[in-house]
């Protein structure tokens, strides 16, 4: 048998184990000669990037390589990730099918419109222009659509309004569950739409007609349905519609409505009796409680072991009436009075100075009128001041019996229900009555930069209570984005569950992750702390590119950019 020898040269890289520290990447050259292989270290590349070393691995098994600037061009990239969080909660909540069972353009047209409401909130003509400038409107197919199709849209909204609101309840609303109402108002632009009318200003914006609307929701602040009313309309007169809503066309015969002192007044409470099975909780207004101090059946000695008491009087005959005393409370509403008495005061005191310098061309009775009203009720301090008004002469003085009549109301109130007590603790009826501030939140958030309910452009009464309508149904996703991103925002994460436990008359107290987070603007991961605002623009970010491969007319893809720790995070608290 004859023998030769030959040799074989090879490079390669091998990644070699380190004990407890990382493993050493070496570049070897392995030379056969005869039956023998033997390995010869080029270099240590541990300290090379990965896509470095990604690419010499390449290299050596002569793989071809280039750039991708050669193969690719970016055409086109569109913020994708708030349109993703956003439309995915959407989804997730399976609010198109409720809107529809089956798809249709116009849910498309309105999913989009709640879409964008959340994200760049503007007209319908805005929205146009709006949602093409983020992957929303390819993502629904309505790049096409101008602002008629909107309007057609809202139309097609609003004819299924009840049904959709019916499934909500249906969703959200359990038998014996509390259920909150409030009113709003807001500002219109115009005078061609019927529902515009002067009433009740909550915005500020005077001389302007009003268009009011009540929001019903479940315990927590979610929105369940929405009532328009023109701006005349009164408060407590909304009531009967919201009872007859729940009990006939929501088939709930037995909740509990809680609302404030100015709606669920006496009248609307005797009306409420109506509705078998229909419960409610309200609060006494100042002038009841006083009388009850004065029947001394009220007084600091009910309180002196516990800061709520449960009283009954002949003047709420089948009511349990529970009696809160909140002694920080009374403090700030002193602290606060004896402020805006002062202030009063000296503007006062400037008006009695200037009457007594015009001694050449006396001010008149009628002129000092209109000054002194103009200062005494721009902190309604006017029950509070004696005013003595002549031409030429003006005194005043303070109601000293009247200040220290409302002293004596500081701190106290008293909330009424028709509830049994093995239904509803007192406690409960408490927290029942506070949970209003869900609702108050909601119209902030209609009303703010969040969904920008106001101002008001649309012409007809049908199109405004759409809009309105519209605007709930985002607010409803909002909400439930907010809930589940509250570990990214200054949200306080514990709260929901502290209401269920904490004392409902003592001040709410931050927990201590909530302080934690405000302190340092870090969460317990470390990543940074947002308002939902800004976690949206953070989100937008996240771009989904067009790339074209250059020599091949035609010949594109998509490529989403990778989440950052931030998105990533969001993405999944939203379980998207």
């Amino acid at each position: 048998m004859s023998s030769y020898t030959y040799t074989v040269v090879a490079m390669y890289i091998e990644s070699v184990p380190n004990r407890n520290s990382p493993p050493a990447i070496l570049l070897r050259e392995s030379r056969r000669v005869g039956k023998k292989v033997l390995k010869k270290t080029v270099a240590n590349i541990s300290a090379w990037p990965k896509p470095k070393i990604d690419s010499l691995r390449r290299l050596l098994r002569d793989e071809i390589l280039v750039s991708p600037n050669d193969l690719f061009a970016v055409t086109s990239s569109r913020p994708y990730g708030h349109v993703r969080a956003v439309l995915g909660t959407l989804r997730r909540l399976q609010l198109d099918s409720i809107l529809a069972s089956q798809p249709c353009r116009e849910r498309d047209l309105v999913v989009a419109m709640i879409v964008e409401r959340i994200l760049f909130p503007g007209s319908k003509l805005a929205t146009t222009r709006s949602w093409s400038c983020s992957t929303l409107a390819e993502e629904l197919g309505v790049s096409g659509a101008d602002e008629n199709e909107l309007y057609a849209a809202l139309d097609w909204l609003l004819a299924r309004k009840a049904r959709i609101e019916k499934k909500l309840a249906a969703k959200h609303l359990a038998p014996d569950s509390p259920v909150l109402y409030d009113i709003s108002s807001s500002f219109y632009y115009g005078h061609t739409c019927p529902l515009a009318r002067h009433g009740k200003d909550r915005d500020g914006k005077k001389g302007l007609p009003i268009i009011v609307y009540g929001v019903l929701t479940e315990a927590q602040g979610r929105p369940i349905a929405a009532d328009i009313y023109p701006g005349n309309t009164g408060d407590p007169s909304t009531v009967p519609d919201q009872a007859h809503k729940i009990q006939h066309k929501f088939g709930l015969r037995s909740v509990v409505l809680v609302g404030d002192r100015g709606m669920l007044t006496q009248t609307q409470l005797d009306k409420l009796r109506d509705y078998p099975g229909l419960g409610w909780i309200s609060a006494l207004r100042s002038g009841s409680i006083r009388k009850l101090l004065e029947e001394g059946l009220l007084g600091r000695s009910l309180f002196d072991e516990h800061n709520l008491a449960e009283i009954s009087s002949p003047d709420f005959p089948g009511e349990r009436l529970i009696a809160c005393f909140n002694p920080l409370l009374a403090g700030e509403r002193r602290r606060k009075r004896n402020e805006l008495l002062a202030a009063t005061e000296k503007d006062l005191a400037n008006i009695a100075r200037e009457v007594q310098r015009r001694t050449h061309t006396p001010l008149t009775a009628a002129m000092i009128g209109v000054k002194a009203g103009r200062k005494v009720n721009r902190f309604k301090m006017a029950k509070h001041f004696d005013l003595k008004i002549k031409d030429g002469l003006f005194e005043f003085a303070r109601k000293q019996q009247a200040i220290a009549e409302e002293e004596q109301l500081d701190g106290y109130y008293v909330i009424r229900t028709s509830e049994p007590l093995p239904r509803l603790s007192p406690e409960d009826a408490v927290r029942g009555y506070k949970s209003l501030a869900q609702v108050e939140r909601a119209f902030r958030c209609l009303k703010g930069v969040d969904l920008m309910v106001r101002p008001i452009y649309l012409h007809t009464a049908d199109h405004v209570r759409a809009h309105i309508f519209l605007c709930l149904l985002a607010y409803y996703v909002e909400w439930e984005m907010r809930s589940c991103l509250a570990p990214l925002l200054f949200a306080d994460e514990e709260l929901a569950q502290a209401r269920k436990v904490r004392d409902p008359v003592a001040p709410a107290v931050p927990s201590k992750s909530a302080k934690e987070k405000r302190n340092s603007h870090l969460t317990a991961e470390g990543l940074p702390v947002h308002s939902f605002r800004t976690l949206l623009q953070e989100l937008r970010k996240q771009c989904k590119n067009t790339c074209m491969v250059k020599g091949e007319p035609g010949a594109s893809f998509e490529r989403i950019t990778d989440p950052d720790p931030v998105q990533a995070r969001a993405f999944q608290l939203l379980g998207l």
